[in-house]
């Protein structure tokens, strides 16, 4: 019997040995790999008015500076109307996962985009894939369905600018890091896109808010519940939950965490403390960062205008309400 027993358990173990030996394979071949996503075609511009359209999106509703600017601190330039570089270079934690940094998005030939062609770039927005051909975080990247005029006008915009050089450090990605990668779709490129001609105009319609909601800013990005290890969705698109790392900003409390807010028409939810269109707007663009350490791109969204932020307010307010969290957005996080 007791002979029995240790051979069954020597079998046990030779199996997990095996199925760990058969992982550690796995993903050292798949955690990094590339992938041959298609390089969509594009033709910038140099149309001053293409140029402001693309630095509309960039510094207001897609919010781009807000990490490629460098530093959290130059954020406060921004808000003193500052046009900061988008030199990149900042880290931005992924908990257990690791922490990637944001790339230079001057048209620098060493260290930024002069590198790369057009449809490099475009890739890299559209299906999350870099110019490497190895894939981003796809939440990072919601810019899939971006429509073809706004996509050539953030790009056009980008070339137009001056070259910064500045070597960003390579992403850093922790054991765990490497094995969700290797399983989890978010760490994938998208499998399909259909991206408009044409982006609604400007106008305080739901059409134009959904565009935005999901396809430029990343409201359902951030506002979703979220598994912290996979950033897989684990709830309904704006009902909130997901738990983020505070800006890594000077005097910053860096245990206090946000909980993102439900922003569905729900009784409760932080989209019905406002009282009305107006008063939704003016929190936009003149109610700034009311918490420190907030990732809210406020910055950024409170350049956007007025009409584009009353379409939000529509669009949201025609979701069915979900559940999500009440009170206050911060916690404290255990060490």
């Amino acid at each position: 019997m007791v002979r029995r027993l240790v051979w069954t358990a020597g079998i046990l173990a030779t199996v997990v040995v095996l199925a760990l030996a058969g992982l550690a394979v796995y993903v050292a071949r798949t955690w990094d790999r590339t992938y041959d996503a298609p390089l969509p075609e594009v033709r910038i511009s140099s149309d001053p008015t293409v140029l402001a359209r693309g630095e509309y999106l960039i510094y207001g509703p897609a919010h781009c500076v807000e990490c490629h600017s460098g530093s959290f601190d130059a954020l406060e330039k921004l808000s003193e109307g500052v046009q900061v570089a988008l030199s990149g270079g900042l880290r931005l934690a992924l908990g257990p996962l690791g922490a990637v940094y944001s790339k230079n998005l001057t048209p620098d030939t060493e260290t930024g985009i002069g590198r790369y062609s057009d449809a490099q770039i475009a890739r890299m927005m559209r299906w999350a894939v870099l110019p490497d051909g190895r894939a981003t975080v796809e939440p990072m990247m919601p810019f899939g369905n971006m429509s073809e005029d706004d996509l050539v006008a953030i790009i056009s915009y980008l070339r137009a600018q001056p070259p910064v050089r500045n070597v960003v450090p390579a992403n850093e990605w922790t054991l765990m890091g490497k094995v969700i990668k290797s399983f989890v779709g978010v760490a994938k490129p998208r499998k399909s896109i259909n991206p408009p001609q044409t982006a609604p105009p400007q106008g305080v319609t739901k059409e134009r808010g959904e565009y935005l909601a999901r396809y430029v800013a990343d409201c359902a990005g951030c506002h979703t519940p979220r598994d912290p290890n996979t950033f897989t969705a684990t709830g309904p698109d704006f009902s909130g939950g997901f738990e983020m790392e505070p800006l890594a900003t000077t005097g910053v409390d860096q245990t206090v965490w946000f909980r993102t807010p439900n922003i569905t028409p729900k009784a409760g939810s932080a989209l019905m403390k406002f009282p009305d269109r107006e008063t939704f707007i003016a929190r936009f663009q003149k109610g700034g960062r009311h918490y420190a350490g907030s990732p809210m791109p406020w910055e950024a969204f409170a350049r956007m205008t007025t009409e584009d932020i009353g379409a939000l307010y529509e669009y949201l307010h025609s979701l069915e309400p979900q559940d999500g969290p009440v009170g206050e957005p911060t916690f404290k996080k255990a060490g």
